[in-house]
């Protein structure tokens, strides 16, 4: 309607310039083929496609004087001398793939290349043999090429040139006078008619060429075997079924007339390789558009009973085509007509209009309709029901005639809104209404039921078109907001994110097929309506939509919108679609559709910009690659460049694809071909690609590429599990360490007990042995005093021994608070005591005593076993010097070591007696076993002039 009411603003100027535009149009019965152009600006190397060849892995081959060329379907690749080693030359003049799929390339100075597995081996230039003109395969490895100076044999893999002998056959295929048919013969066009022989037998008889002394450069066959025939100067000649020649040159598209050679796509394309216009495609339209109706805008479209087709064109007028040919009528003062309806019941047409409302055919000519005032100048739709009546849309509401007089529906009498766009009736007789801003209704037994897009049914209220279908099943068209559907009760939504090529919905029909035709400014499509049916049930994400446009045959992707009735149905099951630039037409039941899966193949591996396959001629990859550690983060990206070989519709193909091993799902690519990822972990991958072509057939079988990312050296499995043994190891050694330093505490705190008790035990059997002894000696003494009271003489001398060993327990007692003090731990309280012991027992019994020794001593800490066991062992010695040597005089000697104390105590008596007697006493016993229990050491022996020296070495700290 946006656009109606745009277009609704053309007046009278419009109309002049209009009439001024169509005098200048001329009928034209249009070709019933499509030619497509690609040039240099396209990729190809050269504007003259002087050889064409499809090789078995699909692609198509040119050879030009620039190079030679490898296309897809959608891109060139360009290989010559400066980026192909091997390649001789640049003018490729001839091209042939042989039975074992190796690609021959002639040249232009007569050399003659091999082309395997992207390697090219050179044969040269055959002496006296000139350029290569024709080959046949004669056998396996058996090859004849023709030159203009004899024949080349190629066989197992040796190359001889037989000068000046011929070849009837290949000098025939040379001449083009002869082209082998599929069929099993051959065609000959020499001097006389084009002719089709099988087994000997004339099989066809195409008449005079009708290209006349034109020059023939090359020739082949279509896929049903009709002959096609490129022509220096007339362009290409088409044999149909019917005998019938058709010319294609520069009046049906062709680039240029001069054709340099020919060669049928295995999908039914013919390419044309021409002189100076680049490479064409020629196909068979799709759609019809020779029925002679001139290219201008049509908006509404009608039959009537005699087979004649009226037309509306807005602002053009309306007019009216049969086989007489095309007449315009006059639409009132402002000639706009916008909707036309043929009434095959009352013989009559009737047409709306924008500004003047409704118009009907009589006396040959189109007057208002009596009565119908009430509807308004704005007519919008126009739709006869199974009936008769006649419902009109329009700006005031919904209009009904039923032959004797106009009925007026509005939002008076339920109707959601006055603006009514689109009409339509449903298999059980119900009315469907469209509005303008206001959604849909239905109306059935005089009562609307009425739909709004606030209410969670239709997609949009702006409502362009409706089409009932079979099936209790209702199709909305929406300007802007997609396809609706109306099926058990409720609306379903459609789109472009679900697939559709636009929407904005301009008409909507369906076919016998099962499909839909939907038009819209971006192009026709045809949606089955079960993939409909799928995406609305959820068992699809997305419908396969095919898109018509001027590739096909329409005269311009976009359809016509704002009038109903718009498309049109026969009997015979065409359908006829109108747009801004004409009508065009065809029978879906002879669709063919491309039913050859793409071919997928990868073209291009960049690793960081790098390209991992240096020699791009052979199209095949290995089954995997390998990719070496990676650098910089942010810079290390893998791109897979992959193509599909479909030559129907190219740019219709549509990809997904996948990296197994790091991503799950499929990735939608639309048309890109290209897959792009940042910088892989290390692993193993599986790249796949799939391609779905312009009719829904997809290449199950999708391209597959193991890709194998390299790990660094610190991301291998040996680096990572020796990394991990030896944080284990670390773990286990720090482990057992703590465990080790925990049971070291827990010793050294036994052993602490154990010294603590040990320490305690001694106390306690110093105190028992020698303060018990002498205080119950003491206690005796005291009762033997008592007992001798009358004795003076022994309480005297019981008087003494209690006062003597009062002293020796005083002195026991010091010695055991001695030994017990901590603060006497160290190396020099042990010194001072022994000497001061010493001196004074020295002293008491009147031995000279000498004490030779440091004068500073370090502060060394020693443990309190150590230290009592080295003075009773030094004060035994000590003692044995009063009794037992009769010396006069002692001497005392310390001497510090590197972890040990040597304390020496020599006297001048007697000695040691003959033969070491006296090692064995049980004091000497005593004192070997208390240095060896502090891990000392204790000796015994004579000195030099009489005497003995005892030697005691106990361990102390390191710190001398």
């Amino acid at each position: 309607m946006k656009k109606s009411s745009r277009m609704r603003e053309f007046g009278l100027p419009a109309f002049l310039v209009a009439l001024a535009w169509y005098a200048l149009m001329t009928a034209s019965f249009g070709s019933p083929f499509i030619v497509s152009t690609w040039g240099v600006e396209e990729g190809l190397p050269d504007s003259e496609a002087v050889s064409l060849a499809q090789t078995r892995d699909g692609y198509l081959w040119i050879g030009t004087l620039h190079g030679l060329a490898r296309f897809d379907g959608d891109r060139f690749t360009v290989f010559n001398q400066m980026n192909t080693p091997g390649l001789t030359s640049d003018q490729i003049v001839f091209l042939f793939e042989d039975s074992a799929g190796n690609l021959w390339a002639g040249t232009d100075a007569g050399g003659l290349l091999r082309i395997r597995e992207g390697m090219i081996k050179n044969f040269g230039e055959p002496a006296g043999g000139g350029k290569i003109l024709a080959a046949q395969q004669e056998g396996p490895g058996d090859i004849l090429f023709a030159t203009s100076g004899g024949v080349i044999r190629y066989h197992d893999g040796r190359m001889n040139f037989y000068g000046g002998v011929a070849s009837p056959l290949l000098a025939g295929l040379a001449s083009r006078s002869i082209v082998p048919s599929k069929a099993g013969g051959f065609w000959e066009m020499l001097n006389g008619p084009v002719e089709e022989w099988r087994r000997s037998r004339l099989a066809r008889n195409a008449g005079l060429p009708p290209w006349g002394n034109a020059i023939i450069t090359s020739a082949c066959e279509d896929s049903r075997t009709n002959l096609i025939v490129g022509t220096l100067g007339k362009g290409v000649f088409w044999l149909d079924s019917h005998g019938h020649w058709r010319n294609v040159s520069t009046n049906q598209g062709l680039s240029s007339p001069f054709v340099l050679s020919l060669c049928m796509d295995r999908e039914g394309g013919l390419w044309v390789g021409t002189d100076s216009g680049g490479l064409d495609r020629i196909k068979p339209k799709t759609f019809d558009t020779s029925m002679g109706i001139p290219t201008r805008s049509v908006q509404s479209l009608s039959r009537d009973d005699a087979g004649g087709w009226w037309m509306a064109s807005g602002a053009l007028g309306l007019s009216y085509w049969n086989t007489n040919g095309l007449r315009q009528y006059h639409i009132g003062p402002l000639q706009d007509a916008w909707e036309v309806l043929a009434d095959q019941r009352r013989q009559t047409v009737w047409v709306g209009t924008r500004d003047q409302g409704l118009f009907k055919l009589q006396d040959n000519q189109f007057v208002p309709v009596q009565g119908s005032s009430i509807l308004g100048p704005q007519i919008f739709a126009l739709f006869q029901d199974g009936g008769g009546n006649l419902w009109v849309g329009c700006r005031n509401g919904l209009g009904k005639f039923d032959g004797q007089e106009w009925t007026l529906f509005t939002t008076r009498n339920g109707l959601s809104g006055n603006a009514v766009t689109a009409i339509g009736q449903d298999e059980s007789g119900t009315l469907w209404i469209g509005t303008e801003g206001a959604g849909a209704d239905a109306l059935k037994d005089g009562k609307f039921t009425s739909w709004r897009a606030a209410e969670g049914g239709l997609p949009g209220d702006d409502i362009s078109c409706l089409y009932a279908a079979r099936n209790a099943t209702v199709w909305a068209g929406t300007f802007g907001h997609g396809l609706a559907r109306f099926k058990g009760g409720k609306w379903e939504s459609f789109s472009t994110q679900m697939g559709l090529a636009s929407d904005s919905i301009s008409y909507i029909t369906g076919d016998a097929e099962g499909y839909l035709w939907i038009g819209s400014v971006a192009g026709l499509m045809r949606v089955r309506e079960q993939s409909l049916d799928d995406v609305a049930a959820g068992r699809a994400k997305t419908v396969f939509c095919r898109t018509y446009g001027k590739a096909d045959g329409l005269p311009t992707r976009e359809c016509s919108a704002g009038s109903e009735p718009s498309v049109c149905g026969t009997a015979d099951g065409r359908l006829w679609f109108p747009t801004i630039q004409g009508v065009a037409s065809l029978n879906p039941a002879t669709l063919r559709p491309n039913l050859e899966r793409p071919t997928l193949m990868i073209e291009r591996i960049l690793v960081d910009g790098r390209e991992m396959k240096t020699n791009r001629l052979a199209s095949a990859w290995p089954e995997k690659i390998e990719i070496g550690p990676g650098g910089d983060q942010s810079r290390d990206e893998l791109e897979i460049d992959y193509t599909a070989l479909d030559f129907s519709e190219p740019k219709l193909v549509r990809f997904k694809y996948r990296l197994a091993g790091y991503q799950g799902d499929w990735t939608p690519a639309g048309s890109e071909r290209v897959a792009r990822y940042p910088k892989l972990p290390p692993g193993d991958y599986d790249f796949q690609a799939a391609a779905i072509n312009e009719d829904g057939i997809e290449n199950t079988n999708a391209v597959s590429l193991r890709v194998i990312v390299l790990p660094a050296f610190w991301q291998t499995w040996r680096f990572r599990g020796g990394g991990l043994i030896l944080l284990l190891g670390i773990v286990v050694l720090i482990v057992r360490y703590l465990s080790t330093q925990k049971l070291q505490r827990q010793l050294e705190a036994h052993r602490q007990r154990e010294a603590l008790e040990g320490e305690r035990a001694r106390i306690a059997r110093d105190l028992h042995d020698q303060l018990g002894a002498n205080l119950t000696q003491v206690a005796l003494l005291g009762e033997m005093a008592e007992a001798d009271k009358n004795a003076p003489e022994e309480i005297e001398s019981h008087a003494r021994q209690i006062s003597q060993t009062a002293r020796e327990t005083t002195g026991a007692l010091d010695e055991i608070v001695w030994a017990v003090n901590p603060a006497n731990d160290t190396l020099e309280g042990l010194a001072s005591y022994a000497f001061k012991y010493a001196q004074e027992f020295f002293s008491l019994a009147g031995v000279r005593c000498r004490v030779d020794a440091p004068a500073e001593l370090p502060t060394v800490s020693i443990p309190p076993e150590v230290r009592h066991n080295v003075f009773l062992a030094f004060k035994e010695a000590v003692n044995n010097v009063v009794k037992h040597a009769q010396a006069t005089e002692a001497q005392i000697r310390l001497r510090l070591q590197p972890g040990r104390l040597d304390l020496e105590i020599a006297d001048d008596g007697r000695g040691l007696p003959a033969g070491g007697g006296g090692q064995d006493r049980s004091g000497l016993r005593n004192m070997r076993r208390r240095m060896e229990e502090i891990g000392g050491e204790f000796s015994i022996g004579s000195q030099k002039g009489g005497g003995a020296a005892v030697r005691l070495t106990a361990p102390i700290a390191r710190t001398i």
